[in-house]
């Protein structure tokens, strides 16, 4: 599944997608509306890089994140839920995890968690991934393409 093949299935439903995103750094956002006719289900994405801005935008509960960390299923549900909420979207995606260079949280370089988010579901789901920093966020945004098409096929 690519950016491409991801936004014409978003045009084809009628639903409306948004984005947060901690350590892409809005390189999801950036990927699907580089692409022409993205304003007709593209809504808008957030960047919650800095913790206190998932807590302060997202109004993620502080003691959920001492609880978990921000890199953990977790928060990504959260991000998820959360910014589907204010965004007012059909679908939401979130990404949060450690693309490097060196461990965080106690979370080896290369753990992501992507949470997508639609109606009244949210999925959460954990990879190990390897690579320099560049390489883990570009395989982060494609399986999260395939997750999005594939939840997007499943309320159809």
């Amino acid at each position: 599944m690519t950016a491409v093949e991801l936004h014409e299935l978003f045009k084809n439903s009628g639903r409306t997608l948004g984005s947060v995103e901690s350590f892409t750094g809005g390189k999801f956002a950036a990927s699907i509306t580089s692409i022409a006719g993205a304003s007709t289900f593209f809504k808008g994405g957030m960047v919650t890089y800095a913790t206190e801005e998932k807590e302060r935008l997202l109004s993620i509960d502080p003691n959920r994140i001492d609880a978990y960390g921000v890199v953990s299923q977790e928060i990504a549900g959260d991000m998820a839920m959360h910014a589907k909420f204010l965004l007012n979207v059909d679908y939401c995606i979130s990404f949060t995890g450690n693309a490097g260079p060196s461990a965080m949280e106690n979370k080896p370089v290369g753990e992501i968690y992507i949470g997508v988010s639609a109606y009244n579901t949210t999925q959460v789901f954990k990879y190990q991934l390897n690579g320099t920093r560049d390489q883990i966020i570009d395989q982060a945004l494609d399986i999260g393409y395939q997750h999005l098409a594939q939840m997007l096929n499943s309320f159809k």
